[in-house]
Parts: structure tokens; C-alpha cells; sequence
């Protein structure tokens, strides 16, 4: 795993957490409320619908793009721990059957480090 990130992934993890904290939800409910009377400024219904839904399309559409590198980025970060785990069991495992002199275990322990890395080697 990399120690460093580029430039648009540390974007990326800046911008979720500033999303997911609750002040930047009750801006957003304000933002609603404040463009709610705006129609009397407006006067068409149909110009006041189009700055709305424009906003909120062009906010989501670029949220859900860095969001989903985050969450991309957690994902792979929570398989490669995963996989250390699975490899760390199948070195005990091995330990014990080495110790032990019994074979028992030496399926299950090449099923188990097949496995490791299997993400890489499936798709999803």
C-alpha cells in the first residue's frame, strides 16, 4: 500500500469529511429554505425551478465523483488488512502443523492463501 496520496485523493478525503458533518446538511436545508421565497424575485416558476435543480444536480453529480474515490480508497484499504490477517492465520496454522506433525490442517492452510489476494484475481 502506498503512504502517500495524490493530490485529487487528499481532495477527495478532505471533501467527504467536510459533507458528512451535520453543519454542511443544515446548510443545505438553509440553502432550501432561502430559495423557497426566492420565486417572488425570480417570477417565472420555470426559471425557479432551473436554478434549483441545476444547483443540486451539479452539486451531486460532483459529490457522488469524490465520494466514491473515498470510498474506493476504504475498500481496498479494508482488503489488504484483510488479507494480512488471512496470511498471518495461515503462518499460525502452519506453525501448528509443523509443530504438531499433523497433516490435517494443510488443506484448509492452501485454501486459505489461495485466497489471499483473491480480489485482485476476481472481478466483482
Amino acid at each position: 500500500m502506498r503512504s502517500g496520496l495524490s493530490l485529487f485523493d487528499r481532495f477527495a478525503t478532505a471533501a467527504g469529511g467536510f459533507v458528512s458533518r451535520a453543519w454542511f446538511f443544515a446548510f443545505c436545508v438553509l440553502l432550501v429554505v432561502i430559495w423557497l421565497p426566492s420565486y417572488f424575485l425570480v417570477g417565472s416558476i420555470d426559471t425557479w425551478q432551473l436554478i434549483i435543480n441545476t444547483l443540486t444536480t451539479i452539486v451531486t453529480f460532483l459529490l457522488v465523483a469524490l465520494l466514491q474515490n473515498t470510498q474506493t480508497r476504504s475498500d481496498h484499504a479494508t482488503q489488504q488488512k484483510l488479507n494480512a490477517i488471512a496470511e498471518g492465520l495461515s503462518q499460525v496454522m502452519t506453525h501448528l502443523s509443523e509443530t504438531s506433525g499433523d497433516r490435517s490442517l494443510d488443506d484448509e492452510i492452501r485454501e486459505l492463501r489461495a485466497a489471499v489476494g483473491l480480489e485482485n484475481k476476481e472481478g466483482s
